[in-house]
């Protein structure tokens, strides 16, 4: 299965560093910048083909596939990590307070959610749909994150060590066992 990926437009709560989890938060009104990112990657987009185009439960990422012309389908699997306490906080404070642990070893972590939980809604994503050749999937930065550490690597643990920006466009493949 071919799983393109597109983190969601930024939202005011992106722009101050704040992180939303599940807080179901509109998108900041889209920059030039931001427009002409969106026609690059619809430029790529338009040369695939896609079996299923899906969103998380949230409505920013329904607000991003609809700036780039996709009615998505709902999947709850897709939800942002749930932030817990650290939801409307600077990201900077759950760094300060996890330090190594956020970096190193992410999956022993309990936050409004364990990240264990995290990765087991990837996996259960994986399964769901890997009979489907080509997904386009409109997210969230730490699911994006967790499913390509996932991906490469086994597990979501090297997740916090990799960096998805506000409206990158990820392509992976998996080979289900």
């Amino acid at each position: 299965m071919i799983i393109t990926l597109i983190r969601h437009l930024p939202t005011e709560w992106n722009q101050k560093t704040w992180l939303q989890g599940r807080r179901d938060i509109d998108l900041a009104p889209v920059t030039e910048e931001f427009a002409h990112k969106i026609n690059l990657n619809k430029a790529m987009l338009e040369k695939q083909l896609f079996d299923l185009v899906l969103a998380s439960t949230l409505k920013r990422t329904h607000q991003t596939a609809n700036a780039y012309g996709f009615q998505p389908e709902t999947e709850g699997l897709l939800d942002e990590l749930d932030f817990g306490p650290y939801e409307g906080v600077p990201k900077k404070k759950l760094i300060e307070e996890y330090g190594d642990s956020w970096i190193e070893n992410p999956r022993e972590i309990i936050l409004g959610e364990s990240l264990k939980n995290l990765e087991a809604r990837i996996e259960s994503f994986l399964k769901k749909y890997k009979d489907y050749k080509h997904v386009l999937v409109f997210g969230h930065g730490s699911w994006i994150r967790g499913i390509v550490s996932y991906v490469r690597y086994g597990d979501i643990n090297r997740m916090n060590k990799i960096v998805v920006e506000n409206n990158q466009c990820i392509t992976l493949e998996w080979v289900s066992e």
